[in-house]
């Protein structure tokens, strides 16, 4: 599939970010731990330069714990201060600060030389569309500081956000790059509602899909949908028969009894995105 998203509030983001990096001491970087490179924006590494990282594998919960550990040490070697997070829940939350002092402590030992003391960390928190960022800040700061929604692009605006005394969150709206090099990076996105739905052809996706859950976690369509897979499927073509068994096991029928492969389609995307098919991660990071 190739799918490419880029509306016009992004690039404006993307340039109000540039005027405000300089104010800041560290990045905090939201990404979706199912898919922590394809949603980790490369256009961040340009303007996050020679500024402390900090790289928040949101959404732990939902990805499949054999590879997020992997995740985890993949970036700590690049450099970056990291966590599990579920923001949802809270979990993983509350240590993120002591990881943000832990990233800023040289510029905060630099201030101390020249007399600068009890100045608060400046942070900001970045992150693509419908990662989770708002939800995060929510249980962060412990209140409804921001508004949250299960679509990208809730956030329009930045706002500053008093952490406590010895921190400050700027928080930015869900951005993405303009062009996917790679067309997975684009499908793997979609997948996880990173991209609008509307601009998407929820049936190629969800055959996408199955194509990667028969290579890669054959005993989901099993467990959820009784459908054994033997075999992986070599093509798109191949997942067809599967998504009209799965239109038939639930019932997803047109008039004369024909499956309705829109609404199975949205099913099986539906039954993924709620981790009803169980947890799963989608890129995997020794095997890239």
């Amino acid at each position: 599939m190739q799918i490419q998203w880029y509306p016009g509030h992004m690039a404006k983001a993307k340039r109000m970010m540039q005027d405000d990096i300089k104010l800041i001491d560290v990045v905090i970087e939201l990404v979706d731990a199912r898919i922590p490179l394809s949603s980790k924006n490369p256009d961040i590494d340009k303007l996050a330069n020679n500024k402390s990282r900090v790289l928040l594998l949101n959404k732990y919960d939902m990805a499949d714990s054999r590879y997020t550990k992997e995740w985890k040490e993949y970036f700590e070697a690049k450099g970056y201060f990291t966590a599990l997070v579920n923001s949802k829940s809270g979990n993983g939350v509350k240590q993120v600060q002591d990881i943000v002092q832990k990233a800023c402590e040289e510029k905060i030992a630099r201030d101390r030389r020249k007399g600068i003391l009890n100045r608060p960390v400046r942070a900001m928190i970045v992150g693509i569309p419908n990662v989770g960022k708002s939800t995060f800040i929510n249980s962060f700061v412990g209140k409804a500081s921001t508004k949250t929604g299960n679509k990208p692009g809730v956030t329009k605006g930045k706002q500053w956000i008093r952490i406590n005394k010895s921190m400050e969150l700027l928080d930015t709206p869900g951005i993405l790059w303009p062009k996917f090099e790679d067309s997975s990076v684009g499908t793997r996105l979609a997948l996880i509602g990173s991209i609008n739905d509307t601009i998407i052809n929820g049936t190629d996706l969800s055959l996408e899909l199955i194509l990667f859950l028969s290579k890669h976690y054959p005993e989901a369509l099993k467990n959820r949908y009784e459908i054994e897979i033997t075999d992986p499927l070599e093509n798109l073509k191949s997942a067809v028969p599967v998504l009209e068994k799965i239109a038939l096991k639930r019932s997803c029928l047109l008039k004369g009894g024909e499956p309705d492969l829109d609404r199975a389609a949205n099913l099986l995307l539906e039954d993924f995105r709620s981790t009803r098919l169980g947890n799963i991660t989608l890129e995997f990071p020794f095997l890239e």
